[in-house]
């Protein structure tokens, strides 16, 4: 047996060494010189060597012989797949991820996964970690025994803004939405849960209020979105808009729900199910709404709670006893927003009205707000006021404001210098032709006894009438020439004073001494410049006017008013806003477009009649100097010398200084007029350069020229007194007017809203 074994061994040695043959010299000289083979007696196997495949080398199947039969069934059964391959191909078809069946479609597949919940320490919806994140709120801080004793799922969470929108915040909006979220949670004042946005114009209100709401409908503290729905009212003309700008910045994450047309039968059903809408199923969580339609619906709104209220151009709502006041006040929501660049427009109650809206109760009752605040402030603001009564103002001044500091935001727009190209602002008094002074004395002379009605403080409608007659008188005459030709009331006998053969079919500029100023301003513009003009006016009548003279010099043009529907005014501004549009004016009905409007595609804006409320002037002016202008802006005021025009600019002073006072904290607003001056509005100054410069009795002038500059920080936000003051062209910065100065202008107050340009974005 061991022999047999020891024999077997023997034989395979032999069998492999005959299998390892040394090279034979033939096959030594081809080898490359360093080579080592695996034939060398001291070669050492390199682990780490990849071995080469011998050329040709193929696999198992090559072996098998050409004569051999294939296999052959055994059985008569039928051949099955293999189950575990068919297994695997179903298993990765199954594990594909599931695709929406609409060609291209790129949403999202769902907020929500089915099953059980899965157990987990609670996060906020965005990192408050990452850089340049906006945190409203941040949970305090837990020592480590708190931690442990603490119930996670109750724990707080960072409220973060969403990164979409905190990113195109800028610092003063990332603070203003900051304070308004602060007022939602009631965190500013206790159990009250409003403020107001009374950021001045240009400064992104909108945007703010969209940060703001966007949050509310997303998140909380307590992880669960703090509001279901929201509700935005605003003028008419501004609901596209709104929903324009929803949709902009939010990037389609939500649909709101604009109303801005339909029966009243197709309006309360939407109305209807908006208001049905809760929880995850609220599919439209915005409802905009016009002021008008909501006082039209405001049963239906009422009926349930709504999360919060916006109100954009909440000055609508200063008096208290209208109906849209009322409707508003009676909807089921604790946070109310209410927006407004101009809080104060006329009196202190209608600013009681406002903070009365946004947090019931914090200054009392009308009558309380009235005998405390109103009375004291008013008497002391009054340029014949004593001392004593002074510094009680002052004191009940400082009182207001800490109370309602509480609530109200305001910035001014003198932050815009950053963003924006220069402003530069001028008043220019225009001398009345001589067919106008002799009307205007006619009319005084005829309109003596209402005179003296309006000035004992009874106005009748009569004498409303006089006073837009006035109005209308220094634009041009050809607006009260109907008048004279029936001989109405304080124009009998004035047909005579018109040119023989006159028509009002065609425009004649030199009637007017505003009319021929503008007719010089457009033609200096058009001639040496591309810039475009806005062209505003409270007047329709006035309007034509503008469109006879632009056919006339041929200008093309369009124009906004009262009359044009919602959707068209939105394409016209659209276009005229445009590069390419040929339009070279654009003209405005202060009342239907002097808010909202973004007309950045002009650069020159002339406001050709003042109104009593300053407000409505400051809104259609800022139509062109706000996000996205380019160039430098230049806005002319124009207003008829020593006439009731310069009256209605010393009224509006005296209400902007109160509106300095109250809301933008200014303790230096000089008293240039007492109220029985203000009173004076039927007179006719012939022989001055300025009726309203004559008033300040100006030390920065001699002789009726300016020695010495306006202070230092004063802008176009400061009191006119702080202007720089004009009797020629030479103290001029616009070489328009310079052109124009020959015309009809006799003086000219002038300002700039910054030095420089310091960069625009």
């Amino acid at each position: 047996m061991n022999h047999s074994l020891a024999l077997c061994k023997v034989a395979i040695l032999v069998f492999f060494s005959s299998q390892r043959r040394s090279l034979a010299p033939s096959q030594l000289a081809k080898r490359k010189p360093g080579h080592v083979s695996d034939d060398d007696d001291d070669y050492q196997y390199d682990l780490h060597r990849k071995r080469r495949k011998p050329e040709g080398e193929r696999s198992s199947d090559s072996f098998v012989s050409q004569f051999r039969k294939p296999l052959a069934q055994l059985t008569n059964r039928p051949v099955c797949l293999d189950s575990s391959q068919h297994e695997a191909f179903i298993r990765s078809i199954l594990a594909k991820p599931f695709r929406v069946p609409i060609p291209n479609y790129t949403g999202p597949l769902g907020l929500k996964a089915l099953g059980i919940k899965r157990a987990g320490a609670r996060r906020s919806l965005h990192d408050p970690y990452e850089e340049g994140a906006l945190v409203l709120y941040e949970p305090p801080p837990l020592s480590a025994h708190d931690q442990l004793k603490a119930d996670k799922e109750k724990l707080p969470v960072h409220v973060v803004v969403d990164p979409i929108l905190s990113s195109v915040l800028r610092p003063h909006q990332r603070e203003g939405v900051k304070f308004m979220w602060d007022c939602m949670m009631g965190h500013r004042i206790e159990g009250s849960y409003g403020c107001i946005m009374a950021d001045e114009m240009g400064l992104g209100k909108t945007l703010q209020c969209i940060a703001l709401m966007w949050t509310l409908l997303r998140q909380s503290p307590d992880v669960k979105p703090e509001i279901e729905k929201a509700i935005v009212v605003s003028p008419s003309s501004l609901v596209k808009n709104w929903y324009n700008e929803v949709g902009k910045w939010l990037a389609g994450r939500l649909q709101p729900l604009a109303i801005d047309g339909g029966s009243k039968t197709e309006i309360d059903t939407k109305l209807g199910m908006f208001m049905s809408q809760y929880g995850q199923r609220t599919s439209n969580p915005i409802l905009i709404i016009s002021y008008e339609t909501f006082r039209l619906h405001a049963e239906v709104l009422c009926r349930g709670n709504v999360g919060m209220v916006i109100c954009d151009e909440g000055h609508r709502l200063k008096n208290s006893d209208n109906q849209t006041y009322q409707a508003l006040n009676s909807l089921k929501a604790k946070r109310r927003v209410l927006i407004s660049g101009t809080p104060i427009q006329n009196d202190l109650l209608e600013y009681f009205s406002l903070v009365h809206f946004v947090n019931s109760g914090i200054l009392g009752t009308a009558q309380e707000f009235k005998k405390r605040f109103e009375l004291p402030i008013l008497k002391g603001r009054d340029a014949d006021a004593s001392e004593s009564e002074r510094q009680r103002g002052e004191e009940k001044l400082k009182e207001l404001i800490s109370v309602v500091n509480g609530c109200l935001i305001r910035r001014t727009s003198d932050i815009l210098s950053k963003y924006l190209p220069v402003k530069i602002e001028q008043v220019v008094c225009c001398r009345l032709t001589p067919l106008q002074i002799e009307l205007y004395k006619l009319f005084l002379k005829q309109a003596k006894p209402m005179m003296e009605q309006i000035n004992s403080g009874k106005m009748s409608v009569s004498s409303l009438s006089s006073i837009t007659s006035l109005k209308k008188l220094c634009n041009h005459p050809a607006l009260i020439y109907e008048k004279c030709v029936e001989g109405e009331e304080g124009f009998q006998g004035a047909v005579n004073l018109f040119p023989s053969g006159y028509s009002t079919k065609s425009v004649e500029p030199q009637l007017s001494g505003k009319m021929l100023v503008l007719d010089y301003i457009l033609a200096m513009t058009r001639s040496t410049s591309s810039d475009k003009v806005v062209l505003v006016s409270n007047y329709t009548q006035t309007l034509d006017l503008f469109e006879k003279l632009c056919r006339t010099r041929r200008y093309l043009y369009v124009r906004l008013d009262g009359t044009m529907s919602i959707k068209k005014r939105a394409k016209i501004v659209e276009r005229f806003n445009s590069p390419a549009s040929p339009e070279f004016i654009f003209m405005l009905s202060s009342k239907a477009g002097g808010c909202g409007l973004n007309l950045i595609g002009a650069n020159r804006l002339v406001m050709f009649d003042p109104d009593w409320n300053p407000a409505n002037d400051e809104q259609a002016m800022a139509r062109v100097w706000r996000d996205g202008q380019k160039k430098i802006c230049y806005i002319y005021r124009l207003l008829s010398t020593g006439t009731i025009e310069e009256k209605i600019l010393q009224r509006q002073t005296h209400k902007k200084a109160l509106s300095s006072c109250v809301v933008d904290e200014q303790q230096d607003v000089e008293r240039h007029f007492s109220l029985g001056e203000l009173r004076e509005l039927f007179t006719l100054s012939e022989g001055t350069s300025s009726d309203t410069h004559d008033r300040f009795k100006c030390r920065r002038c001699v002789n009726g020229h300016q020695v010495r500059p306006p202070p230092e920080h004063s802008d176009c936000t400061s009191d006119l007194s702080q202007w720089s003051h004009c009797t020629d062209k030479r103290g001029l910065r616009d070489s328009v007017l310079q052109a124009a100065w020959d015309a009809a202008v006799s003086f000219v107050f002038h300002h700039h809203s910054h030095e420089e340009q310091r960069g625009v974005v």
